[in-house]
């Protein structure tokens, strides 16, 4: 790998990290655990490590933007994680910002030409 490859994958992983937050935010509607996320955000084209998950819902919950329940009815006990109201007003917000954001670095991108 170059010094340039190297440069260019730091900066990919920089861009994701805020975009992570919103993409689990907005999955979040229907109680998921862990791996049933990891899955549905990997087979819309976002993979997502463990590592990187599990933590990540544990400081949402502590936010106050997710709840969560275990469920003991299966072979091995899962905690479901559902967002809660003030997670949704923290996603709707956070979308809006992310839509506008998208829009003026379009913009910014293509040196306001329409495409």
């Amino acid at each position: 790998m170059t010094e340039i490859d190297d440069n260019v994958s730091k900066l990919r992983l920089e861009l994701r990290r805020g975009v992570v937050v919103l993409a689990v935010l907005s999955r979040m509607t229907v109680p998921q655990y862990g791996y049933s996320l990891i899955q549905e955000l990997a087979e819309r084209g976002l993979d997502i490590e463990e590592g990187t998950l599990y933590p990540l819902l544990r400081r949402l919950e502590k936010q106050g933007l997710l709840e969560s329940e275990w469920e003991v009815g299966e072979a091995r006990p899962r905690k479901y994680y559902q967002i809660n109201k003030q997670g949704r007003k923290v996603l709707d917000t956070l979308s809006a910002d992310w839509f506008e954001t998208v829009d003026v670095m379009r913009d910014l991108l293509t040196d306001g030409e329409k495409s």
